[in-house]
């Protein structure tokens, strides 16, 4: 997989990775890294089928491949422990890491994430499969900014908005290979094994989320062992960029407490 690595590289440099959620691509992490390099060595990556990660994905793609890829990248850059910050299925990502390889984890941060898929949700892409299979690329990627942000931001950022979509549309992963992640994240179920995870985990969500209710981070903050729960009222699906100052610093703030 592509991957980049930036910000400390001396070795006491403790690292943190970035999962990106359904897009796949480590920019998507772009509010973040800067803050997080001045701490941090920070591995960002584009997941398998997407950015410049190109690959064909098996028809039995599943979450645990999407896992055993950021283990073997680890593995091959000598990372033998690390914080993991995901958001949406990258989150999830990071949940199958922490019941697979505890060890691999210093503090795991999942944003907007959740144990099992709720039927909204479901709906939700049931809804973003239509119009992909159904009316087309150019439809899904311009109702795509709906699910992530808020109305008013959109209103005050229609230019930004407008860039992106663009971008989405020149750079679309591939219907074949969308269709196979978003089958992956809505199997994924690991509801019954919460207690199983030790990582002292950050669970962030936003209030107004409409892709993913936010009591779906109320139920892992309440079966992981080991965790905070930290809720915004307002910031949507993407709150990590309607919101970057207060996201990062709430995240510093948390990842601090490993180095005391």
């Amino acid at each position: 997989m592509h991957y980049e690595m930036t910000g400390r590289n001396d070795p006491d440099a403790e690292t943190i990775v970035l999962s990106a959620g359904l897009g796949g691509a480590g920019a998507f992490w772009q509010p973040q890294i800067s803050a997080l390099a001045e701490h941090f060595r920070v591995v960002t990556y584009d997941q398998r089928g997407t950015g410049r990660s190109v690959a064909v994905l098996p028809d039995n793609y599943s979450i645990g491949h999407m896992a055993e890829d950021v283990m073997a990248m680890l593995d091959s850059l000598g990372i033998a422990r690390c914080h993991f910050m995901g958001h949406a299925l990258g989150g999830i990502v990071g949940l199958e890491i922490a019941l697979r390889r505890p060890s691999l984890l210093n503090r795991l941060i999942l944003v907007n994430t959740w144990a099992k898929a709720d039927s909204h949700t479901g709906r939700c892409f049931a809804v973003r499969k239509h119009l992909l299979l159904n009316v087309g690329v150019e439809a899904y990627v311009q109702a795509q900014p709906i699910f992530l942000y808020p109305a008013v931001w959109l209103s005050q950022n229609a230019e930004r908005v407008a860039i992106e979509e663009k971008h989405g549309i020149a750079h679309f992963q591939g219907t074949d290979t969308l269709l196979k992640r978003i089958g992956a994240l809505l199997a994924f179920d690991v509801s019954t094994r919460l207690g199983e995870i030790k990582v002292p985990t950050l669970v962030a969500a936003s209030r107004d989320d409409v892709l993913v209710p936010w009591t779906a981070s109320q139920i892992l903050a309440e079966r992981l062992p080991h965790s905070e729960l930290w809720i915004i009222a307002e910031g949507g699906h993407g709150f990590t960029v309607t919101e970057q100052d207060t996201f990062n610093t709430k995240i510093l703030s948390f990842l601090e407490k490993s180095s005391r």
